[in-house]
């Protein structure tokens, strides 16, 4: 205990053991919260997952030095040609991976990307920071619930389009796609 706490908890005793316990328990909170990696949250264990009931992403992930999964590889087809792509390791990311094997016709929006409806909303809970999306960048645009592959470099950073992965392909043969096949790799 610091100097700067034994105030506290000297005059919390003189008020009486409730007063004192309130007082003990509130120091091993914020003792709890202030140790280990600021801002870091122990990674889910895909046993921990399935014993939650959730379902574990299909794809296959590729790990860090540290252990936790930091991406997940997927095959991908642009109008029947093969593509290298990756999703990336968000719980949105996840979800869509839990979508697929899917097909999708793509439409063009604002000679920007192109877009695919998807046949259901995905969770964005735990999103991380808003980041710009860049040419090769598979995303959802949570207000409509589509998926969005960015040809040219997308507006500013918004909490509404997420970044689930990238696609290795040029921005020329990505604006010109008419459809888009994305499976799980075993």
């Amino acid at each position: 205990m610091t100097t700067s706490q034994a105030p506290l908890v000297h005059s919390a005793v003189r008020r009486g053991p409730g007063c004192a316990a309130s007082v003990a328990v509130l120091l091993l909170a914020v003792g709890a919260c202030s140790s280990g990696t600021r801002g870091s949250a122990p990674a889910a264990t895909p046993s921990a997952a399935a014993s939650a009931g959730q379902q574990e992403p299909v794809a296959s992930l590729s790990s860090s030095a540290s252990g936790r999964s930091t991406s997940m590889n997927i095959r991908v087809t642009l109008d029947g040609r093969p593509v290298d792509a990756v999703l990336n390791d968000s719980p949105a990311a996840r979800d869509f991976a839990a979508l697929l094997p899917l097909t999708l016709d793509l439409k063009d929006f604002h000679s920007t990307e192109r877009v695919a409806d998807l046949p259901r909303t995905l969770d964005t809970a735990g999103a991380p920071e808003p980041a710009a999306a860049t040419v090769g960048d598979i995303a959802y645009y949570a207000p409509w619930g589509n998926l969005a592959l960015f040809y040219r470099d997308g507006p500013a950073p918004s909490p509404d389009l997420l970044v689930l992965g990238h696609l290795d392909v040029g921005a020329d043969r990505l604006g010109r796609a008419t459809r888009i096949t994305l499976e799980a790799t075993s």
